[in-house]
């Protein structure tokens, strides 16, 4: 597979503040300068940051996509001991979200820093934590450390979490336990102790065409999507006025809703085709496959059996997109105290946006969510990080390291 060119300037985009060589500045510039658009290859940034790591004597591990035109990288900065077990891993992904039809005033994948911000696509949702993390890599080098530094890029989290799995389980077949996990998703630096889960799924409705004067002889797919998409909407109002509730996420309960459409040739022919996705959001403690078996149950039970009833050959499918579980890390865990006493933050933050840290608990990995940057920046034209929340994640991490070094 053909790796992607390194970036035209990479190390050095244009500014109008000075950086310093190897800053956590400069590394993200470097980073937000690869377009890693989620429809993209990351292996150009990835491969980078590889060589990096081999430079410096480290020994980084690749999992890929079954296309391997995508990859996951993990890596160990060992224990004075030699020990790669426990230990801390700095967890970020490395794709971003589409650009299309938005209104840049700068180029999105050549940052430039204006009034006291880096402005790119990435730099707030995630490349501003990883550039931060790899920034400090010397002074990790340097430390004689007690417990292991681990680093972990992931892609495709932007579309579901697609990657991290993959990670996890080369973790698994190589015996690999990290202590705990923190995810640099833009918090502002503060603490997020708990987010939602995210299910994706979707709905294929396939009916009869026939011409519109004839509807007894078609079978409507529109209409029956409306049907179940009405009955998602009913379950996300259950929820909305029945919970359960918790009061700390800023959308106190479990939401659902149908984010694209699309179905029929035109106004005169009954549709035979409709195509819809939908997602809900659980909150800790909300089983989503009781939600999709209320879905399922509903599709299967009492939409299918009137479409065949109307013509034999209709149908009626559903499909995962993507699923990615919630996060409630415990109080008592090692690492939310840690992570805690090193940004004075005792508030409990809970927020409704998915992360990959639920997929490390999930794997036996307590983790937390904390980085740089305010998520209402995330996704927009124009996304920037503050430099002096670069500046903070920067000091956070240096307490990080050094809560690691032997006594």
């Amino acid at each position: 597979m053909p790796t992607q060119a390194a970036p035209a300037g990479s190390a050095g985009q244009p500014v109008t503040e000075p950086a310093a060589r190897g800053s956590a500045l400069e590394w993200t510039q470097r980073l937000v300068a690869y377009d890693t658009t989620s429809r993209h290859s990351n292996l150009g940034l990835i491969e980078s940051v590889r060589d990096h790591f081999l430079a410096k004597g480290l020994k980084p591990h690749l999992s890929y996509n079954p296309q391997r035109d995508k990859a996951n990288l993990f890596v160990t900065v060992p224990a004075a001991n030699g020990d790669t077990n426990g230990g801390i891993v700095l967890s970020g992904h490395t794709d971003v979200v589409p650009v299309d039809g938005q209104a840049w005033t700068t180029d999105p994948f050549k940052p430039v820093v204006r009034d006291g911000k880096l402005y790119g696509r990435g730099t707030c949702d995630m490349k501003g934590f990883i550039g931060t993390s790899l920034s400090l890599l010397p002074a990790i080098l340097d430390a004689r450390l007690r417990e292991p530094v681990h680093y972990a890029l992931s892609f495709d989290e932007e579309i579901g979490c697609m990657g991290a799995p993959y990670l996890l389980a080369e973790l698994r077949e190589r015996g690999v336990t990290p202590g705990g996990c923190i995810v640099g998703e833009p918090t502002s630096m503060r603490v997020i102790v708990a987010h939602k889960g995210i299910n994706a799924y979707r709905c294929c409705v396939r009916g009869q065409a026939a011409h519109s004067s004839l509807t007894p002889r078609g079978v409507n797919a529109i209409e029956y999507a409306a049907r179940l998409i009405c009955f998602i909407r009913d379950i996300a109002d259950e929820f909305k006025a029945n919970g359960p509730y918790d009061r700390a996420f800023d959308v106190p309960y479990t939401t659902a809703q149908t984010g694209t459409i699309q179905g029929g040739i035109a106004l005169n022919t009954i549709p035979a085709l409709c195509e819809f996705v939908f997602e809900f959001r659980n909150l800790p403690g909300v089983d989503p496959e009781a939600i999709y078996a209320r879905i399922h149950g509903y599709a299967n039970d009492v939409l299918l059996p009137k479409m065949r009833a109307e013509h034999a050959d209709a149908d009626l499918t559903l499909s995962k997109i993507a699923a990615a579980p919630s996060l409630d890390v415990a109080e008592q865990e090692a690492i939310t105290q840690l992570v805690r006493a090193l940004t004075a933050d005792r508030d409990t933050n809970k927020v409704a946006y998915g992360t990959e840290a639920g997929l490390f608990q999930r794997a036996g990995i307590p983790a937390v969510v904390c980085g740089p940057g305010d998520i209402q920046q995330a996704h927009k034209p124009d996304e920037f990080v503050a430099l002096e929340q670069l500046a903070a994640c920067e000091a956070f991490l240096h307490k990080v390291v050094d809560s690691l070094r032997v006594s």
